[in-house]
């Protein structure tokens, strides 16, 4: 992947969004610079497995993915440079470790293969493996497995909760209509499903107390968004949910 740091004058592009499946991103913004040179560009490459290769094993906890392909283009047709393609949050695994140790308790990888699965943003090693981009990743850096065409039929993993986001409010206190731009995002929604709950110290779950249909808020600016067809979504961690609204 690659990132860019720029100075000076520039001009934003709008991305297409990262999809997997029915799930989408929220449309993030290229900055191009304008009348600069290269100068400026930052590149981080992922590491190339040699050919001599022909499998990856992980170890531990660890899960190799199979990375979504980049959109090369924005919304417009605009074809866009690898260092500023969107990077996806999802893909395909394709083998697991064998797992961690409690003592003599031993707990496999909850992730199977084939899953298709999301993950959190900018976690894990990112390797180029048989032509394709792969990632290597803690079985914590997953969000979620998801088993349909949407945001919606994502089942969080661990200690994550997914949280259809409420509606912003349309006027303020005094009565003014806000515009979309104006609108404050809310950090209220409703849980729609949660993981199984963490794991502890003797290698057994704690289940989560917060149960699905419950309307929560949550602190801002934590987890991970996505839009799905009925909505937007978030998955965050339990510790992230501050209160139970009645």
């Amino acid at each position: 992947m690659g990132s860019v740091h720029l100075t000076g004058p520039r001009v934003a592009v709008a991305a297409k969004p990262a999809a997997l499946g029915g799930l989408r991103l929220p449309t993030p913004s290229i900055a191009v610079p304008r009348g600069r040179s290269a100068r400026g560009l930052v590149v981080r490459a992922a590491t190339v497995v040699s050919p001599k290769y022909t499998s990856i094993k992980p170890l531990g906890d660890r899960v190799l993915v199979k990375v979504k392909t980049s959109e090369a283009k924005t919304d417009g047709g605009i074809l866009l440079p690898v260092s500023v393609q969107t990077r996806p949050q999802g893909g395909e695994v394709v083998a697991v470790g064998e797992g961690r140790s409690f003592g003599s308790k031993k707990i496999e990888i909850s992730v199977p293969v084939g899953a298709q699965v999301v993950h959190s943003k900018y976690a894990g090693t990112e390797l180029e493996f048989n032509d394709a981009d792969h990632l290597i990743l803690k079985e914590d850096d997953i969000i979620g497995i998801l088993d349909g065409d949407d945001v919606k039929d994502l089942k969080p993993l661990n200690d994550r909760i997914l949280i259809k986001i409420g509606e912003a409010e349309e006027q303020t206190a005094g009565g003014l209509l806000l515009t979309q731009a104006t609108k404050e995002k809310p950090s209220v929604g409703t849980v729609v499903a949660v993981g199984p709950g963490p794991l502890g110290e003797d290698g057994s779950r704690t289940p989560l107390s917060i149960t699905p249909g419950s309307n929560v808020m949550y602190t801002k600016y934590a987890g991970s968004e996505f839009k799905g067809q009925e909505g937007e979504y978030i998955v965050l961690r339990a510790s992230d949910v501050m209160a139970v609204l009645s």
